[in-house]
C-alpha cells in the first residue's frame, strides 16, 4: 500500500488532513444508522423500481472504442426526463450491462467514462436530476455548492434521494432498451455492473445495497463517506457548502445520516473495487476510506496518491485503474449470452 504523501499545494488547509498513514486511514469507521435506514432506502428503491420509464433512443450521435453512441431520455420518479448516453456494441450482441454515474461537475458528453470495462457491454450514462445539459430543470440548481443543498431540510425531498433514485430508472431503461439484459436481477439472468466517481461514487454507496439487479461496482473516491466526521473537516468540494449549511442549521445532522454513503455501504454486499486517495482537497481521504472499511461483502482496494487534484504519476496510476477494473469485473460479471 501507498505511504502518506507531501504534494505541494496552495490550499489553506491539509488535503491528507493529519492521516499521516493508510492505516489510519483503514480506521475510519462509519457512523451509526438511524433505526428505519433499511426501511427508508428499500421504500424508495420500491417507488423507482415501478416507475414506467419510457426510454426514447435517438440517433448514433459518435462511434468510437469499438462502441456507437446514441442520446437517450427516459422518465424517474416525480414524473421528470432525463437525458444522457447509451453506448451499444458496434458489432455483436450485448454481452454485458454497466450503469455509469458521473462526478459533481455533470456530464456534458461521454469522456473516459467509455468504452465500458468489458467487451460486448452495453452502457448508460445518465446525467441525474438537475446535472448536465441533458438534465436541467427548472427549480434544481446546476451548480454543485448548490445542488447538494436542493431539498437538505428533509429526507423525503433530499436532492440526493432522488438522484440515487436517478440511477435505479436508468438501469431500468437500460433493461429495457436491450434485450439481452431484460432478465437482469432474475434467476439465472445477468447482473449488471456499476461504475461511479466521486458524487457517482457516493450515489452508487447509497442505491445499490437495494437493487438485485447488480452484480460488482467500481467506486472511485466515493463522496458522502461519514457525514459526522465530513462536518469538521474543511474542503474544496460540495461539502463546504453542506458544512456551512451545518453551521447555521445543525439540525440537518438528522436528515444527512440518511445520505451517508458509509452507512449505506455497510448494507453493501456485492464485490465492490474502490479506489481511494490519500490526499483529496474536495472529497477528504477518510469518508472515502469510511466507504471501502464499511462494505459489507467482497471488497478490493486501490489506494491512489491524489484524487481531484494533478500529479505526477496519475496517468500511470489511472492505467493501473483501468486494468484491475477490466479484471475485476471479468472475474465477477457473467456474460448475458
Amino acid at each position: 500500500m501507498a505511504s502518506s504523501v507531501a504534494l505541494s499545494h496552495g490550499f489553506p488547509f491539509d488535503p491528507a488532513y493529519g492521516y499521516d498513514a493508510p492505516e489510519a486511514l483503514l480506521a475510519v469507521p462509519a457512523p451509526p444508522a438511524p433505526d428505519d435506514f433499511d426501511a427508508f432506502w428499500r421504500g424508495r428503491y420500491a417507488r423507482a423500481h415501478a416507475v414506467g420509464t419510457r426510454p426514447v433512443l435517438g440517433p448514433v450521435e459518435e462511434e468510437r472504442d469499438g462502441v456507437r453512441i446514441h442520446g437517450v431520455t427516459f422518465t424517474s420518479v416525480g414524473g421528470v426526463r432525463l437525458g444522457g448516453w447509451l453506448a451499444l456494441p458496434a458489432e455483436g450482441p450485448v454481452r454485458y450491462g454497466f450503469v455509469v454515474g458521473h462526478g459533481y461537475g455533470g456530464r456534458q458528453r461521454p469522456g473516459r467514462d467509455l468504452p465500458a470495462p468489458l467487451p460486448g457491454a452495453a452502457a448508460i450514462l445518465p446525467c441525474v436530476r438537475g446535472m448536465g445539459e441533458r438534465s436541467r430543470m427548472p427549480g434544481i440548481p446546476d451548480v454543485a455548492d448548490t445542488h447538494v443543498l436542493h431539498g437538505i431540510g428533509s429526507r423525503e425531498t433530499y436532492v440526493i434521494g432522488d438522484c440515487a433514485a436517478d440511477l435505479w430508472c436508468a438501469a431500468s431503461a437500460l433493461t429495457e432498451l436491450v434485450p439481452e439484459l431484460a432478465r437482469a436481477g432474475l434467476p439465472g439472468g445477468p447482473r449488471l455492473g456499476y461504475l461511479g466517481e466521486s458524487f457517482g461514487g457516493g450515489l452508487g454507496a447509497l442505491a445499490l445495497p437495494w437493487d438485485d439487479r447488480f452484480g460488482a461496482a467500481q467506486l472511485t473516491v466515493p463522496t458522502f463517506g461519514n457525514h459526522p466526521l465530513r462536518l469538521t473537516l474543511p474542503c474544496a468540494g460540495s461539502g463546504e457548502a453542506v458544512r456551512a449549511h451545518h453551521r447555521e442549521d445543525p439540525e440537518v445532522t438528522g436528515v444527512l445520516r440518511y445520505f451517508d454513503a458509509a452507512t449505506a455501504a455497510g448494507r453493501l454486499t456485492l464485490p465492490t473495487l474502490v479506489a481511494a486517495a490519500l490526499f483529496d482537497p474536495s472529497v477528504p481521504p477518510p469518508g472515502q476510506f469510511a466507504v471501502h472499511n464499511a462494505l459489507a461483502g467482497e471488497r478490493e482496494l486501490q489506494v491512489l496518491t491524489a484524487g481531484h487534484f494533478a500529479y505526477r504519476g496519475m496517468v500511470s496510476e489511472a492505467a493501473e485503474l483501468d486494468a484491475r477494473r477490466t479484471r475485476f469485473f471479468g472475474e465477477r460479471l457473467a456474460p448475458a449470452v
